[in-house]
Parts: C-alpha cells; structure tokens; sequence
C-alpha cells in the first residue's frame, strides 16, 4: 500500500482509535528493533500467514533508512525449492534470544504448539509483540499488544480487520526515521523518491 493510499485510509479512520493506536504500536515495534540492530522475526498461525505484512515492513526498512524493521518471515511450512525469504521454518523461534522481537500477527486463537514456542522465546529473552484478535492467551505472552476483534466480536460488526491495521502498523513503523545525510544531493534523492512513491502503481508483492 503506498503512501496516498495509506493517507486516505487514515482519513476514513479520522475519528476511530485505529490511526493513534496503530502508530503507537509501531512505535513500540521500532523502540524494540532499531536501537539492537534488528532481529525482527514474524509469525502467524497456521490459518493466517503475514507475507503481506512482511513485503511492506521490507518496504518501509528500504525507505525509511531502517533495515532493521526488515522481517524474517517464519513459517509453518517450507516447502522444497522455496526462496530463501520464505524458507524459514518454525524451529527459528526456537532459536529466538535476547535482543531478538517477535511479532506474533493472530486473528484468531493459534495452536497451542505455537503459543508454546512463543512462550519459550519470551523466556529466553525476545520481546514479544501481537497483532492479535481478542485471544487472552496470546495478550497474556505479549510485551505489547494490539487488539483488532474480528467480525464475530460480542460488540457486533467489526470496524476494520486485521489486514488494514496491518497497513497502518507497517506504514507507521517507518515514519519519523529520516536516514542520516549522506552529501548535498541526498535531500534531492529522498524528493525523487518520494515523487516515485506517490506516482507509481503497487510493485508486485511476494
């Protein structure tokens, strides 16, 4: 999604939570990778896999300056002859240490086999993070959260769905992380850029 497009939508959400609490746990995201170098690993359950999140945090790393909100997507299965990037399998979280995050993107209620995983990745120090639809489980193993109740939610119809707050998270996480200057020219490039950005249609996704 790129940058008027992410405008638009937080002109449709202006007066909801969603905008504020989308920025607030991208700042959480940020506070959590930037300052150790990355580490970044991202999850989903067996039903719901993030590629689509992970094509825009690499996007948001790119141009934002920061490539440490670039994702290692893991998986719940890798099959043979997949590209690297989507070969990772789900003994990475076991693997998870001190210094690393883990964000945990959960509509509904994962298998207990990968709350277990989180569990012993928040024990061996990585700070977990949720995108998450209401699961107690998964906010009680979570550093920070963010609560998107789906459609079957007791308040009735849901407000927005996982997958547009996924767009506000990803695009809020690169917000505010101007890179370092680099020579005269660089003010220029970061113009041009951003004239590519608002100009050009979606790049094919993973």
């Amino acid at each position: 999604m790129d940058a008027v497009r992410v405008a638009l939508l937080r002109e449709v959400l202006a007066g909801t939570q969603w905008p504020a609490a989308a920025r607030r746990f991208a700042g959480a995201l940020r506070s959590s990778v930037v300052p150790r170098g990355g580490g970044l690993l991202l999850v989903g359950t067996r039903q719901y896999e993030p590629w689509h999140m992970a094509a825009h945090l690499v996007d948001e790393a790119a141009w934002s300056g920061q490539p440490e909100l670039a994702p290692t997507l893991v998986r719940h299965r890798v099959d043979a002859g997949d590209p690297a990037h989507l070969a990772v399998g789900l003994g990475r979280l076991e693997a998870a240490r001190r210094g690393e995050t883990l964000l945990l993107v959960a509509p509904a209620a994962p298998d207990p086999g990968l709350l277990e995983r989180v569990h012993d990745a928040r024990r061996a120090g990585a700070t977990v993070l949720a995108l998450d639809g209401g699961d107690p489980e998964v906010r009680g193993l979570a550093h920070e959260a963010l609560t998107v109740p789906g459609p079957d939610h007791a308040d009735g119809a849901a407000e927005i769905d996982i997958d547009t707050v996924q767009h506000l998270v990803s695009a809020a996480a690169g917000e505010n992380c101007v890179p370092a200057p680099r020579g005269p020219s660089r003010f220029r490039d970061r113009l041009s850029r951003l004239a590519d950005q608002l100009t050009a249609p979606p790049p094919p996704r993973w």
